[in-house]
């Protein structure tokens, strides 16, 4: 009786191939981040011009500076969405800013008068956790570099040059072992 090897699972060399599907799945998520892409670009656009007409009539600075705050966490989106083009993986330290530039933004639209003093302490707080998330997020090291194997992750390429370099040893000693040998 033959074994079944490990690698071979139950759909495999049919037509329903698990590694084929994944495949064909990561490509149609990665078609939707282009299309979310592409659609965040032509909304900073329309809110690029809507700021160069607000400019130009009048000098509302409220409604100005929301709309300019509105532009950079467009921006922060749109790197967050690059990020996953890139890694697949979503980094924690662009949505951190992203929230971060948010609650600024209301806080900036409806003025730090017109809020409540618990809706005041609720926002501190929030930002005081936002912030030490990013602290944190700065702190340890980028587990989605690290778990993609890139050049780009300094700890894993350093890893891989220490493995390679035992390898060679290793493979070295066995040589020379090998050569004594008559």
């Amino acid at each position: 009786m033959q074994k079944r090897f490990k690698s071979r699972f139950l759909f495999c060399d049919r037509w329903l191939d698990r590694h084929t599907i994944v495949r064909n799945m990561e490509a149609f998520q990665d078609l939707i981040v282009i299309i979310l892409c592409l659609a965040l670009f032509a909304v900073m656009l329309i809110q690029l011009w809507g700021i160069f007409i607000a400019i130009t009539n009048s000098l509302d600075y409220k409604e100005l500076t929301s709309k300019m705050l509105f532009v950079l966490i467009l921006v922060e989106l749109f790197r967050l969405l690059m990020v996953y083009l890139q890694e697949h993986s979503i980094s924690v330290g662009v949505a951190v800013e992203v929230a971060i530039v948010s609650v600024l933004r209301e806080v900036v639209v409806h003025g730090a008068l017109d809020i409540s003093g618990v809706q005041t302490a609720a926002i501190c707080g929030l930002l005081l956790i936002l912030g030490g998330l990013l602290l944190v997020c700065a702190k340890t090291p980028h587990m989605d570099c690290m778990s993609a194997n890139t050049k780009s992750c300094p700890i894993v390429h350093q890893g891989h040059k220490e493995r390679q370099n035992e390898w060679e040893f290793q493979y070295a000693d066995e040589y020379d072992e090998n050569q004594l040998i008559p």
